[in-house]
């Protein structure tokens, strides 16, 4: 099938884009990587009566350090951060996610905050980011606001964002010098959606835990935070005892169901699983800085 028909536009600046947006309301959407949209449009799931691409607009493509925060612009595609050195390190739960992300095609075009917005529950961008506290800056014709990721995500591929806002960047807190994290993803092929997937990341402060951060993908109505785990976590040493009690928390904050992928049961089993082997990783990486 073909898209129905819609009007095209390419804003060169973030104000016209707004400008844009207020001019056809619910009817537009922006296209940034087009790699969920698209599909929908030539399947006839969306048809928009204005397409708004934003990729002719400067100073949103770059990735780097920024008061404090690593800062993810809004047209960073997949294979920027799968590239980035800045995602390493500290930043692992990003780094490792990024190959991670469907296949080639898509992770040439598609963007990080595209796929934040469209806030598929089986999204990798919306668990990593979440494991790492970052929150999302939109703009709109009242100004800039900063939306923390657990309020723009409200459910399957609803989030809080306006229709007329725009979101201009993605912005993790330094997480400190000895900080460490994955994301870990049972796939049924390469490129696949996932069954499930595990992202942690941890902070040390004199070799206990500053802050930790543990979200669930595929298992929930959207991209779900361990609250209990991460707060048994919370000033706690990463030994056995510690790492084995948080992963059965996390299995337990786990919702999933059971399908053709399989039972409840062995998905909350594999969060169990992947939260153990996370918080492992997190912590060799994080001792090791």
């Amino acid at each position: 099938m073909y898209p129905a028909t819609f009007e095209y536009h390419a804003p060169a600046s973030v104000e016209e884009a707004i400008s844009l947006l207020e001019r056809y309301g619910d009817e537009a959407k922006l296209l940034a990587g087009g790699q969920s949209l698209i599909p929908l449009m030539k399947l006839r799931f969306a048809s928009p009566r204005a397409l708004v691409d934003v990729n002719r607009i400067e100073g949103l493509d770059s990735i780097g350090e920024d008061d404090g925060h690593l800062a993810i612009g809004a047209l960073v595609r997949h294979k920027d951060c799968e590239r980035s050195e800045a995602l390493r390190g500290r930043y692992g739960v990003l780094g490792d996610a990024a190959p991670q992300i469907s296949d080639p095609i898509v992770r040439n075009l598609g963007t990080v905050a595209g796929s934040l917005a469209h806030a598929d529950p089986q999204g990798d961008w919306g668990s990593a980011l979440l494991a790492a506290g970052a929150h999302v800056e939109a703009v709109g014709p009242g100004g800039t606001r900063t939306i923390e990721l657990d309020e723009l995500f409200q459910g399957p591929f609803t989030t809080c964002l306006e229709p007329t806002e725009v979101v201009t960047s993605v912005r993790v807190p330094d997480p400190g010098p000895r900080a460490g994290g994955t994301y870990l993803k049972l796939e049924r092929k390469v490129g696949d959606f996932a069954t499930v997937g595990v992202a942690v990341h941890v902070s040390l402060d004199n070799g206990t835990v500053r802050r930790a951060g543990i979200a669930l993908t595929a298992v929930g109505p959207r991209n779900l935070r361990a609250r209990t785990a991460e707060e048994a976590l919370a000033g706690a040493t990463l030994d056995d005892d510690t790492i084995r009690e948080a992963a059965e928390l996390a299995a337990e904050a786990a919702q999933p169901r059971s399908d053709h992928r399989g039972s409840a049961d062995y998905k909350r089993n594999v969060v169990r699983v992947f939260t153990e082997r996370g918080l492992r990783k997190a912590a060799e990486t994080a001792q090791a800085a």
